[in-house]
């Protein structure tokens, strides 16, 4: 395994850390069925004000930062249809929400969901959001580059704590869709 876990002073494999994930999340590591095994997904205890990416590498190394993504929800308007969406990018990426996000969406505008939408739809809390444990038919976009790594730090659902997530397993999570090009510089 060459995830960053030496970084942290509490590493545990997400399935025996259940209690410290929000519901969907736990539910989705305790029913994982993908080719990564779910005793490959790490929790990592860390603390809520540092959660925020540039924070968090600042506290807990900078070379994190190459291993860390960000998950947004993103809504989709068509016709006055309203879709949400989640998109995982490199945290040194931002979303192309006008182009990528909004063409595969189908939708002739995309923006970030609000922050009420974003926590009620997905039971996690804001600073941490996770595409583990997002609504089955939500469509998760993904960008290739996140599949890449072997290690991804992503948000656990809630601001305290992070998940240590094979890049593959991205890939294999409900409604994944791997986009080249998501995150853009």
């Amino acid at each position: 395994m060459d995830a960053p876990i030496g970084h942290f002073d509490h590493a545990t494999p997400a399935p025996d850390a259940l209690d410290e994930l929000t519901r969907p999340v736990a539910d989705a590591v305790r029913h994982w069925s993908g080719s990564v095994p779910a005793e490959q997904i790490v929790y990592v205890d860390t603390e809520p004000e540092w959660a925020d990416t540039a924070t968090f590498v600042e506290h807990y190394g900078r070379e994190l930062l190459e291993r860390s993504a960000n998950c947004v929800v993103v809504a989709g308007k068509r016709g006055g249809e309203s879709s949400l969406a989640a998109c995982v990018v490199l945290s040194t990426t931002r979303v192309d929400v006008n182009g990528a996000v909004r063409r595969q969406l189908g939708a002739r505008k995309a923006s970030f969901a609000s922050m009420d939408t974003a926590t009620g739809e997905t039971g996690m809390e804001y600073g941490g959001i996770t595409p583990i444990g997002l609504p089955d038919d939500w469509p998760v976009l993904v960008d290739s580059a996140v599949v890449d790594l072997s290690y991804v730090l992503v948000g656990s659902g809630r601001r305290r704590g992070k998940l240590l997530v094979p890049g593959k397993a991205f890939a294999e999570l409900p409604g994944a869709v791997v986009l080249e090009g998501l995150g853009v510089a």
